[in-house]
């Protein structure tokens, strides 16, 4: 996974905690899994309509 290890994730994580704050912590990861369900979902739709071209 683009080479982080354990403690590299541990310290990325320490600093957004430390930036966003508990509190808007659910939010954040809430709107992150959104943005990229939705890339997912416009790349499949235009994969589709390639295929159908």
């Amino acid at each position: 996974m683009f080479g982080l290890g354990l403690p590299e994730i541990v310290i990325i994580l320490s600093v957004v905690l430390l930036i966003f704050g508990p509190k808007q912590l659910p939010q954040l990861g809430r709107s992150l899994g959104e943005a990229i369900s939705g890339f997912k979902k416009s790349l499949t739709s235009e994969s589709d309509e390639l295929v159908k071209k």
